[in-house]
């Protein structure tokens, strides 16, 4: 957990001090705990048994593939995993019986079974999916209100110091403070998280998301009681329905089908290369010092600072990157499991394999998610007094992503020739009278992003 990889400083003090602080509240509510440092789980087990003998060992089912199968191994007697509200084995169910595995269609399955924002079998509002309304850019002379900081205490500043790192105020490690959070979320964000939600800029890093990912990822926060809080703050009357239903979704949605697919799809799914895709990862995805993109240095030096940034510029900047530059997926993999707070194995393997690289040919998204500089533009105030010009393709100041985006397509042409959702784009390769010059100049924009040179 803490050694054999770069992990982000800000994620292992989170869910480190998280653990501490979770033993020290059982003790307190008269629970015997022994808290056992140990280099691996099985590791520290073998102490236990060394200490108390052969005792029965239970615990809830694992997150992970690897973990299932070393506590599997070891003996351990599983119980069911309650952090989500799909099982397994429900999900394997519908996914089953499905001829592909579109979200949407599972979304609108759960709404129907958990009685969430339904009226019968038909959606409050006349909609099922309110994304038309929510994809406004960044607006201007915007007040964004303020967000939550969290104040430390002797167990987070012990953890601190075995870590040797200087912990930020961004992250609750309390069970208490992540309520505090959520709280916070349904009083002053809640109202304007749809409008906004893809939205990104460079006045606020956080804009009105909730923030509570990293607390129902690892337990702080359970899903039904955020969807509880969500449905009874929208009952009053002043939140629209397309915040709400948005909100919603990610949880209901997004959280339950990512965690079923990781285990439907099977272990060896995080192995998928199917765009063949070979580049090293460049240097600045661990120094956003080493390019100047305007987009690319905000958003890992955002990493770099929180370990966090949010959707949009997980899957449209630093995703879409990786993809049309050919990344290789299982290396961009690793260094999304590295350095983002909320990172589990359920939520990057389909997040980054299926959806942000395209590397499993279309199992779980019908096209890529590729997109040139035209959407950095539109949706994100990085363009501004950026040395790269998005409307350009060729030349010293095209922007990497605009060029990469066309060289994508072009290089990719034969296998995407039947994928009717990108027929349109494929024709506008044909209208490029440029195309022999955008193909050198994605060469030379791929080997300098490798240099760090940018």
């Amino acid at each position: 957990m803490t050694t054999g990889r770069p992990w982000h400083p800000e994620r292992l003090f989170y869910l480190i001090s998280s653990a501490r602080h979770f033993a020290k509240e059982l003790q307190d509510a008269g629970y015997q705990v022994e808290y056992v440092k140990s280099k691996d789980t099985i590791s520290g087990l073998k102490n236990i048994v060394k200490r108390y003998g052969k005792l029965p060992i239970s615990c809830a089912k694992p997150s992970s593939f690897k973990q299932y199968s070393a506590l599997q191994d070891f003996g351990v007697e599983f119980v069911e995993n309650d952090f989500f509200l799909t099982s397994r084995e429900l999900f394997s169910s519908w996914a089953s019986s499905q001829k592909s595995h579109l979200m949407e269609n599972f979304y609108r399955k759960q709404r129907v079974r958990l009685n969430i924002l339904v009226e019968g079998t038909k959606p409050v509002g006349g909609e099922w999916n309110f994304d038309k309304e929510n994809r406004l850019p960044p607006p201007k002379n915007y007040k964004w209100p303020a967000y939550l900081t969290h104040d430390r205490d002797e167990i987070d500043l012990a953890v601190a110091k075995e870590l040797n790192h200087t912990p930020k105020n961004y992250w609750a490690t309390t069970r208490a403070g992540a309520k505090k959070q959520l709280d916070y979320f349904l009083k002053h964000h809640f109202a304007n998280f749809g409008p906004y939600e893809d939205a990104v800029t460079t006045e606020n890093w956080a804009l009105h998301h909730s923030l509570v990912s990293p607390y129902i990822n690892n337990g702080l926060l359970h899903p039904s009681e955020v969807i509880s809080a969500a449905l009874k703050r929208f009952e009053k009357g002043d939140i629209p329905i397309a915040s709400a239903e948005a909100f919603i979704r990610q949880i209901i949605g997004w959280r339950e089908y990512v965690n079923g697919m990781y285990w439907f799809l099977g272990e060896e799914y995080r192995s998928n290369n199917q765009l063949n895709a070979k580049q090293n990862l460049p240097v600045f995805f661990r120094d956003s010092s080493k390019t100047q993109m305007n987009c690319m240095r905000n958003v890992i030096s955002d990493i770099e600072e929180r370990a966090w940034v949010h959707h949009i510029p997980r899957l449209m900047i630093l995703s879409n990157f990786a993809l049309i530059s050919g990344i290789n997926p299982q290396q961009y993999l690793d260094w999304m499991r590295e350095v983002f707070v909320d990172a589990t194995d359920w939520v990057m393997v389909p997040n980054v394999i299926g959806m942000g690289v395209h590397a499993d040919g279309g199992t779980m998204m019908t096209k890529p998610y590729a997109a040139g500089g035209a959407y950095i533009s539109r949706m994100t105030n990085y363009c501004k007094g950026c040395f790269f010009d998005p409307k350009k393709r060729t030349g010293e100041d095209a922007c990497p992503f605009t060029t990469l985006y066309w060289d994508f397509l072009d290089r990719n042409r034969e296998g995407f020739s039947r994928n009717h959702r990108i027929a349109q784009q494929l024709r506008g390769l044909d209208r490029l009278s440029d195309l022999p010059e955008l193909r050198v100049r994605a060469k030379e924009v791929i080997k300098r992003s490798g240099e760090g040179t940018l």
